[in-house]
């Protein structure tokens, strides 16, 4: 058993190449939801301290030597980040387990060394760029060339903070500009060790810069309406998103959002069970269902109902739910106390529409030390009508409701009735049936007989209330990226 006493951190602002504290000398707390412990004091930074942030930003970007350096040797900086990521992995797993109280394991395994290839891909992808060329009937010729925006405010969200900070980093960087990040307030570890990775990557200073702290009123709002800050890129709730879009809305500020979802999860007649049902757990209960894609409507064939609640069943149950650290848990507590309460309200929500719970629902019986922690077992639900309301909103939780369909014009209809369209997943073996529906589904990623795979040179985002634009390949450097077109007369 992992030893459940944590020595208290301080964690300070990354500005201009160094550690400094709050200008207002204001902290905040982060606890271990696993046992509410506090684990860290934050210091938040005020107007002035993102200022520095973005004027430092602004001052790397015009007058230091990031933008016009040799592509070769700004990837290979960008390169060493990586690496670097990597020979600290254990260490920044067991922070990133300890502050979102994920499994260690998946962290180690998984998460971390993502996040490395994150940057990796970026700065490999960037240097294999080009432009186009327009002759014009041998009088002009026209090239295009892809130069960096400016300055990047980089707002990430707490279910996977250091991985998703990497996605929205890598590229920025890349393609030449400097960045202002602010992690989600509830899990600030990581993301703050990435100053100095930069800094050991020989990155100059100002170029990468993180603050912390909340959203209105505090740094994430002075961010997005910083006059230095010329893009953001968020990844959290469609109602921060719209905020976000309201405050970068006087100065014109580019924007790329990755909000919410209710992913459907159709399981036709002829899917092979031994293959959906525990890529469906996966999908249902991974980081406890704090994921943006995670398969939290799942839709099944009302001829094969009655075995795939079944399966499904017991393999829920067979989950280990319990400490992080420990190398035999499969899932560990939500992240917060809020957050807590948030996806606990859905059990009397689920009641109140006559929802038929087919498994969890409680607070499971763990040992005494985390006893006090944000727990919650896996919980499965069937529900006829797919316009309840957990079947209609984004819990993010270890949460999911089954809903019966008889036809494939009936599955399709389930799918597209949320306002969300992020991602999807279909499991049939029919190969007609798998395209139309990947067809028809409107959502910015299908997944057919799998789920959670991801190309980074793909495009990925979402329709309707899931996001505005694409990031991953070209996609992302596009973002971050201003094209010019040169004419030159050739007589």
């Amino acid at each position: 058993m992992a030893n459940t006493q944590t020595k208290l951190k301080e964690v300070k602002l990354f500005i201009n190449g160094e550690y400094v504290e709050s200008s207002s000398q204001t902290l905040f707390e982060v606890k271990n939801p696993a046992t509410q412990e506090i684990i860290a004091k934050v210091h938040e930074a005020s107007f002035e301290d993102v200022d520095r942030a973005c004027e430092a930003a602004r001052q790397a970007f015009e007058e230091g030597p990031w933008r016009t350096m040799p592509l070769s040797e700004r990837c290979a900086k960008i390169r060493r980040m990586a690496e670097i990521i990597i020979e600290r992995k254990e260490e920044l797993a067991r922070l990133e387990a300890l502050d979102v109280g994920k499994p260690y394991q998946v962290a180690l395994e998984r998460e971390i060394p993502r996040a490395a290839e994150n940057l990796k891909f970026f700065a490999d992808f960037m240097e294999h760029q080009g432009g186009e060329v327009y002759p014009m009937d041998d009088a002009y010729l026209n090239y295009t060339r892809y130069e960096p925006v400016g300055v990047a405010a980089l707002i990430t969200p707490w279910n996977l903070p250091f991985m998703l900070t990497t996605w929205k980093l890598g590229p920025c960087l890349a393609s030449g500009n400097t960045a202002v990040i602010k992690p989600a307030e509830i899990t600030p570890l990581t993301v703050s060790l990435l100053g100095e990775i930069a800094q050991q990557a020989g990155i100059p200073d100002g170029v990468v810069n993180v603050v912390h702290g909340f959203g209105v009123q505090s740094a994430g709002e002075f961010m997005t309406t910083h006059p230095e800050v010329d893009l953001i890129s968020f990844t959290g709730e469609t109602t921060t998103g719209k905020a976000i879009m309201k405050n970068g809305a006087d100065s014109l500020k580019k924007v790329s959002f990755e909000l919410g979802g209710k992913a459907a999860n159709i399981i036709f007649e002829d899917a092979n069970l031994d293959k959906a049902i525990p890529v469906s757990i996966q999908a249902a209960f991974m980081n406890s269902g704090q994921v943006c894609l995670a398969g939290s409507r799942i839709l099944v064939q009302r001829t094969i109902l009655d075995e795939f609640l079944t399966r499904f069943k017991e393999a829920a149950a067979a989950l280990v739910v319990g400490d992080p650290q420990d190398a035999k848990t499969n899932m560990g507590p939500v992240v917060s106390q809020a957050h807590y309460n948030k996806v606990t309200s859905y059990l009397s929500i689920a009641e109140y529409e006559n929802s038929t719970l087919i498994y969890g629902g409680k607070r499971p019986e763990l040992p005494v030390h985390l006893s006090t922690g944000y727990y919650l077992q896996p919980t499965i639900y069937l529900q006829e009508n797919a316009q309840a309301r957990i079947c209609q909103e984004e819990i993010f939780g270890p949460i999911v409701t089954i809903i019966p369909f008889d036809t494939e014009v009936e599955a399709l209809a389930i799918a597209n009735g949320t306002e969300y369209g992020l991602n999807a997943v279909v499991w049939t073996e029919n190969l007609q049936r798998a395209h139309r529906i990947s067809h028809d589904v409107r959502a910015g990623t299908i997944w057919v007989n799998c789920w959670f795979v991801r190309d980074l040179r793909a495009p990925f985002g979402g329709f309707k209330k899931s996001g505005v634009g694409r990031e991953g390949g070209h996609h992302s450097l596009e973002f971050f990226t201003e094209a010019k077109n040169i004419c030159i007369a050739l007589k």
